[in-house]
């Protein structure tokens, strides 16, 4: 076995420190990401980065205790699917790690079907399993190219922040954390670290078809800014996810508890509002629509809502979603829905 490398150190420290900056509330945050003795299941797709985290976690397994059991997903988009399968189940028995392969009955129709259907299976196993913890290799490489892929879409903050390093699994599964303890690693450390150990890796190649806009993103995109703008760029994204991150969870603890002091019964306050900050009133309108409409406002909706703050009486939006009009009854904003 080789030695101790620095990816070992770093992601034993890492975890070690993390829920200090993770956490609204230090003081009451789990002692790790990890927690020693954990439960774990990892995901596994036979790629460089799920290779380079099994076998560091395997590694850090005698420092922790943890229980480790792998799951990889075939959701037969290829036709070496299977074949991809049998070596990840291979590579887990030589790591002395038990492995589940779970098979899409049906190949799912986007990249954001086979995330759901992933995530879901996760779940069921975890519980299966027993396990409390689901660990990912996402990297510091993808959470650059998720905010580069938000940006582009036009998402605000919450989409800017691009990957958190723990959150609760499902709705469904909430006492199941879903881990990435690799956000701070590059996607070339993870190849370097696979060829210095010699780990095997099964090269997908669908992560090289264009159609994809992730692999345009990874392929084009990007070494582009790396040769161009900031040889470091990965990083660098990666680095400004974490400060919207950590900007995030303090304006939403504040806009919740602005939001219990201007909205009564479903109508919002509006002098009180008017008194905040426009960031925090965007979030209040933004909460207040999610918790009325059908689907998710778009920023015009919020926008328009916004202004009747100091709109004359009875003034009105245009319909919202599902029919909805929001309409000034000073000193409230209502929302009248169309019958």
């Amino acid at each position: 076995m080789k030695s101790w490398s620095p990816l070992h150190a770093h992601l034993h420290q890492t975890l070690r420190s993390r829920h200090l900056v993770d956490s609204p509330n230090p003081q009451t945050a789990a002692p790790t990401l990890l927690p020693a003795q954990a439960r774990v299941l990892i995901g596994v797709s036979g790629g460089q980065d799920s290779q380079c985290l099994l076998r560091l976690l395997v590694d850090l397994q005698p420092k922790w205790q943890w229980q480790l059991h792998a799951i990889h997903c075939n959701h037969r988009w290829r036709g070496d699917a299977a074949a991809n399968a049998d070596f990840v189940t291979q590579w887990a028995a030589v790591s002395n790690v038990p492995c589940v392969v779970k098979v899409a009955d049906t190949p799912p129709e986007s990249e954001a079907a086979a995330r759901q259907w992933r995530y879901q299976i996760f779940g069921q196993a975890a519980q299966a399993l027993g396990c409390t913890h689901v660990v990912t290799g996402h990297t510091a490489s993808d959470r650059a190219e998720t905010l580069l892929f938000n940006l582009v879409r036009g998402s605000g903050l919450d989409g800017l922040q691009a990957l958190s390093w723990q959150r609760s699994l499902s709705p469904d599964t909430p006492d199941i954390s879903l881990v990435r303890p690799l956000l701070d690693v590059t996607r070339e450390q993870t190849g370097n670290f696979c060829r210095e150990y010699n780990l095997p890796i099964w090269e997908d190649m669908t992560n090289r078809d264009l159609t994809y806009r992730r692999n345009r993103l990874r392929l084009d995109i990007l070494p582009t800014l790396r040769q161009h703008f900031n040889p470091r760029v990965d990083s660098t994204l990666a680095q400004t996810a974490e400060i919207i991150a950590a900007e995030v969870l303090y304006l939403n603890a504040e806009a919740d508890r602005i939001y219990e002091q201007c909205v009564v019964a479903h109508e919002v306050q509006r002098r009180s509002l008017r008194a905040v900050p426009l960031a925090l009133q965007r979030r209040v309108i933004r909460q207040w629509l999610m918790n009325q409409l059908p689907t998710t406002p778009q920023f015009d909706q919020v926008e328009k809502v916004l202004t009747l703050l100091a709109a004359p009486n009875r003034s009105q939006t245009d319909p919202l979603p599902g029919g909805g009009i929001a309409v000034v009854d000073d000193p409230w904003i209502r929302l009248q829905m169309r019958t």
